[in-house]
Parts: C-alpha cells; sequence; structure tokens
C-alpha cells in the first residue's frame, strides 16, 4: 500500500485544530472543519470526528483534490460524495464540506462555526450586520446552502482575488491563508472584530417544578436560561431552526413547554408531527431543560443556540431556514453518518 506523504505543517494544522476545538464559541462538537493542500492532495478532518482530538487521533483524510475540483467545474453530483475521492481504501470519510474547502485557492482553511459571527449570520439584516464589523477585511457573504457542492459553488462565486475571509449566511464562517500561522492569525482578528456582549439571566427558582424523568434543568449558568427569560430572544428562538447543526443534533427549532404542559407531552406532541425528539424545551420566563439522554452532540448544540441568541440585539430580526431546508439536513445520509459518530 502506497503512503502519502504528509504536509510538513500538518501537525501544525492539528494543534490549531484542537485549540479551536476545545473553544465552544467557535466550534461545537462535531462541527468545523481545516485543511491543507500539497500539491494535488488536500488533507481535510474526516466527517464526525472533533477537531479538539486532532493531537490525540488522526483526523485527517487525504483526498484527491485535482479530481474535486474537476467534479466541481463539471457540476458532477460526485462532488457531494466527498468518500469517493478519498486517498486511502479503508477509514473514515472526508468532510461532507471537502468541495467547500477545494474551491478555495489558499493553501490552508479553518471553517467555525463561530457563535459571535452566526449572531450576524442569522439576522434578516446580515450583510449589513457584518459590513459594520468587518471593514478593512477582504471579505464576502453568500445566502445559506446546505453543506456540500451547492455551498462551495456559492463561495466560488464570491472568491475574487484577495478575499480570505467568508461568512456564510445561517452558517458559519471561514478563513483561509497560505500558512498555518497566517490563517489562525486571520481567525484571530476576524473573531475580535465580531465579538460581541452577552446577555446572562439564571434561571428562575420555579424551574425545577418542571422537569420530569426524561428531561431536567439546564446547569444555572447555561446560556439557554437567558433565552428563555428574555423575550425578544424567546421570540427569536421560536421563529425556528437557525443553522444546520442544530437541526442535525437537537432537531426542528426550539419547542416550548406550554403552561399546562409536562415534558413528556409536549415531546410526544413533537414526535407524532414525525419529527426528532426534542434535545431540550424552553419554559418560558423560567428557563430550559434538556433530555437527560442528551446526546455529546446535542449538549453541544445546546449550548450554542443559547451562546448565540444571548448575543442578538433586541430588535435585530432572524432568518430562520425554511421547512424545506430542515427536511433536506434530517433526511440527509451524510449528516446521518456523521450524526452516527458524535452520540458518546
Amino acid at each position: 500500500m502506497t503512503v502519502l506523504p504528509r504536509p510538513a505543517d500538518l501537525p501544525a494544522l492539528a494543534r490549531l485544530s484542537a485549540r479551536i476545538g476545545a473553544d465552544p464559541l467557535l466550534i461545537q462538537g462535531a462541527g468545523g472543519n481545516t485543511s491543507v493542500k500539497e500539491d494535488a492532495v488536500m488533507w481535510i478532518k474526516a466527517s464526525g470526528t472533533l477537531l479538539a482530538d486532532a493531537l490525540t487521533r488522526d483526523v485527517f483524510v487525504p483526498c484527491d483534490l485535482g479530481a474535486m475540483r474537476a467534479a466541481m467545474a463539471a457540476g458532477e453530483a460526485r462532488a457531494d460524495r466527498p468518500g469517493e475521492f478519498a486517498l486511502v481504501a479503508q477509514g473514515l470519510r472526508p468532510s461532507i464540506e471537502t468541495s467547500l474547502h477545494a474551491v478555495f485557492p489558499q493553501r490552508v482553511v479553518v471553517h467555525v462555526h463561530c457563535v459571535n459571527t452566526l449572531a450576524l449570520a442569522i439576522r434578516q439584516d446580515a450583510g449589513d450586520a457584518v459590513a459594520r464589523r468587518l471593514a478593512g477585511f477582504g471579505w464576502a457573504i453568500v445566502p445559506y446552502a446546505k453543506p456540500g457542492a451547492e455551498l462551495a459553488r456559492q463561495v466560488q462565486s464570491v472568491l475574487a482575488p484577495g478575499v480570505d475571509v467568508v461568512v456564510l449566511r445561517n452558517h458559519g464562517l471561514i478563513v483561509a491563508a497560505d500558512t498555518v500561522a497566517e490563517t489562525e492569525a486571520l481567525l484571530s482578528r476576524v473573531v475580535a472584530a465580531v465579538t460581541a456582549p452577552a446577555a446572562a439571566l439564571p434561571p428562575a427558582a420555579m424551574l425545577a417544578q418542571r422537569a420530569d424523568g426524561d428531561y431536567r434543568p439546564l446547569p444555572p449558568d447555561h446560556p439557554l436560561h437567558t433565552v428563555a427569560r428574555l423575550p425578544h430572544l424567546l421570540r427569536a428562538a421560536q421563529a425556528g431552526s437557525l443553522y444546520p447543526d442544530h437541526v442535525v443534533f437537537c432537531g426542528v427549532g426550539a419547542p416550548v413547554l406550554g403552561e399546562g404542559d409536562t415534558p413528556a407531552q409536549a415531546a410526544a406532541r413533537i414526535a407524532a408531527r414525525g419529527l426528532p425528539r426534542p434535545a431540550f424545551l424552553l419554559v418560558p420566563g423560567q428557563g430550559a431543560l434538556i433530555a437527560r439522554d442528551a446526546s455529546a452532540g446535542a449538549e453541544a448544540l445546546t449550548r450554542c443556540l443559547g451562546d448565540v441568541l444571548a448575543r442578538l440585539p433586541e430588535g435585530a430580526e432572524v432568518a430562520p431556514l425554511t421547512d424545506a431546508q430542515n427536511a433536506e439536513l434530517l433526511n440527509w445520509d451524510a449528516e446521518k453518518y456523521r450524526q452516527s459518530l458524535n452520540v458518546g
């Protein structure tokens, strides 16, 4: 079996990956990905693996960069099947966003689900909100598209010379440069530019009375309590799903526990509609409950929702995913695979 030579800076990318993967304001669960190109090969994080594990586990998969770019240029359906471009016969699949990394001319690409970026990217006025913070950067913004080749084509269309920062509406942030150090420095500068203060309120004392055998109160310092207690944030949460990983790991939207409801009754009504059992329930004015058997991914994305919405200013309107966009995420085999690897 041929052993592919690894880029000399792959260890440096692993160290950066581990650092950002350990920061829940940048990465939640198995979300996000990093890559480096070396000649005709692109090494990218494997689907379902954790960036936080990059120093203790081999999370990078080599892919045929030229073949992926050719498939994108030809509009081939296989561009959405990244496993076909892996240069190893067995093992983990390349990230479902392999095509997204391939379209960047820069050597190193980092894609994060930055909470502070998401707080802007979910807004109806996302373009204006981002422009006010990223003046001076070579940035672009693209509409929401399902992760994969469709999104990669959206990004490719805005990659003019000098563009090294791309905001994905209802999704996240990408930065790119020719070295790991330059990419990390750029990421730090962008994050500093978009960072906003977060509101914080503890749960009401009576929240514990709404728990049952299936749902328990979240820890007192959890940001989702703030969402349940502030009316403008509760309205934003109830508007619908705001980004893909929320749908994949928490289900559709942000279910609310009615005044006379038990968690079991609320969950049963949602399941009767053919939707996944909710990972959490908002209790208006009181706080939030989480399923006692919630997966690691669900716990991470529950916190993400609180972190994102706590940074949403009063008066800002959100632009949630449509029913059709929710459905394509729930029924997507690539996401089912990723979810299956992140259930611990």
